[in-house]
């Protein structure tokens, strides 16, 4: 699987015409996300919504909170035939470490553009 910065996240969907994937819940992306994601959490049936709306060649970047249930997310779409997904590392709000410090910033920590 290829995992992306946030700002080659940012640059493919400008330059490249991928679709941002956030697979947070409704809730938490309501309350921002980057601009132009589309809201497909990540629950039983991930795949099918997937599916329904994007045809398998679709270029994707899949992304969540902190880059842990987008490397899932990526995985099973993969494993379903997916294969242009790019997992955007670190997430919305940032990586974080052993004892819970900030390894590297997410999308709206890097000052990428977002929508609420």
């Amino acid at each position: 699987m290829n995992r992306i910065s946030p700002a080659e996240a940012h640059a493919k969907m400008k330059d490249e015409g991928f679709a941002y994937v956030d697979v947070r819940s409704a809730d938490d992306f309501s309350l921002g996300h980057p601009a132009g994601a589309v809201n497909v959490p990540f629950d039983g049936n991930f795949v099918a919504n997937v599916s329904a709306r994007y045809p398998k060649d679709a270029p994707l970047i899949v992304g969540c909170k902190m880059g842990v249930t987008s490397v899932r997310a990526a995985k099973a779409l993969a494993d379903a035939g997916f294969s242009r997904v790019l997992e955007q590392r670190a997430g919305w709000d940032g990586a974080r470490g052993t004892f819970g410090e900030l390894v590297e910033p997410g999308w709206s920590r890097a000052g990428l553009p977002t929508e609420s």
